[in-house]
């Protein structure tokens, strides 16, 4: 029983860590996101192969892993963050298939579709906790700082956003690079949990969850994701003896949801605003 409760912590702070990635690009920028599930299998690879075939130490593979991240979506950014509207969340897409697709058919670095075995198990309770702490941490501090508010300003308008002074573009490049290194090393965290990947763990359906779980907890709202994402998790453990029926009881939440509170559970507030006396500097959109 010990060991399923460290599992289930475990992987709540790995999803927590990949949603706050995606809250920020989606809920914070304004930029929707369906293919973020390839920054976490770059993340998982990397740090797969850099344990098990030339024997680097689990912390700097890790960090290699959201580094790999940042550099393919740097890459990938600078075309693609000139789209606007959902045009950006075709082409992410497209960008998730086309790497799931190459770690599927470069068999003889990443084995395929047979999946990467092998990974030693690095990411017990304590350093998926210790990660998701200083990553949260982090987080919270950014969406606090100056850039936080540019993010937020060029969501709401770009267009006043960039009479103010503010470097939209760049704004939004910085969004998606940190964005993709959150991604990256919740991958190489779930590869030191699971002790193997494989491409299919990464699919279009691994990015939708990730964006549901943003939407679910509110646009705008870092604790309503972290929130949601526990909810998730811990609905998705619960209802584990009637698997077959999870992915049904999870669209049923989601769309109950989306109908009783469409701007999601927090909206755009985040948890301590609604404690009384307790003055937010967030206000509401719209």
């Amino acid at each position: 029983m010990a060991g399923y409760a460290e599992g289930i912590i475990v992987l709540l702070s790995i999803n927590c860590i990949a949603a706050m990635g995606v809250s920020l690009l989606t809920g914070f920028t304004g930029i929707f996101t369906l293919g973020h599930a390839a920054y976490m299998a770059l993340g998982a690879y990397t740090a797969a192969i850099m344990t098990v075939r030339y024997g680097v130490h689990w912390l700097p593979a890790i960090v290699a892993g959201g580094i790999i991240a940042v550099l393919v979506a740097w890459l990938i950014g600078i075309p693609t963050l000139r789209l606007t509207g959902d045009y950006y969340a075709i082409a992410s897409i497209g960008l998730g298939e086309a790497i799931r697709l190459i770690l599927e058919n470069w068999q003889s670095f990443t084995r395929g579709a047979r999946g990467f075995p092998g990974i030693s198990s690095y990411t017990g309770r304590g350093v998926a906790v210790v990660f998701f702490t200083i990553l949260g941490i982090g987080m919270f501090n950014l969406i606090e700082s100056r850039l936080g508010r540019e993010l937020k300003a060029s969501r709401d308008d770009k267009v006043a956003a960039s009479l103010m002074g503010f470097n939209i573009p760049a704004s939004r490049m910085k969004a998606l690079l940190i964005s993709a290194f959150y991604c990256g090393i919740s991958g190489a965290l779930l590869g030191g949990y699971m002790n193997f990947i494989q491409p299919s763990m990464f699919d279009m359906m691994k990015s939708t969850e990730l964006t549901a779980v943003v939407v679910f907890g509110g646009l705008g709202s870092m604790s309503g994701t972290l929130l949601s994402s526990a909810l998730i998790t811990w609905l998705m453990e619960y209802f584990r003896d009637i698997s077959q029926y999870r992915m049904l009881i999870y669209g049923a939440l989601l769309v109950m949801i989306m109908v009783l509170r469409p701007e999601g559970l927090l909206g755009n507030r985040e948890i301590w605003s609604f404690i009384p006396g307790f003055r937010s500097n967030t206000k509401r959109r719209g």
